[in-house]
């Protein structure tokens, strides 16, 4: 069985263990990426029945897939600086960004 998510598509996020900000783009109840990625990329081995998040990377240009024990909300409420934000969100309100409709 699957857990909730605790994270939200919107949501600003920090990763604790890099030390990064983020706003997640899509959540996954379980993990969906391969196994060759997940030996690879995954060290710390985190739970695959557990929910995972594609983040954008504030500062950077790159995207992220994070399990979601490395996760916490993200105090500093400003918004995150991506060049997808404006393909992926309509606006930035209170601390949340507002998803676009595709």
């Amino acid at each position: 069985m699957t857990a909730i998510p605790k994270f939200f598509v919107g949501q600003i996020v920090h990763h604790t263990r890099f030390d990064y900000r983020g706003v997640v783009i899509d959540v996954d109840p379980s993990y969906q990426g391969s196994e060759a990625w997940y030996q690879q990329v995954a060290r710390t081995r985190p739970p695959k029945d557990q929910p995972w998040y594609r983040v954008l990377v504030d500062g950077g240009e790159h995207e992220t897939y994070v399990a979601e024990r490395h996760l916490e909300p993200d105090v500093e409420a400003r918004p995150v600086s991506h060049p997808a934000i404006s393909t992926q969100f309509l606006g930035y309100d209170a601390g949340v960004y507002r998803q676009r409709t595709h």
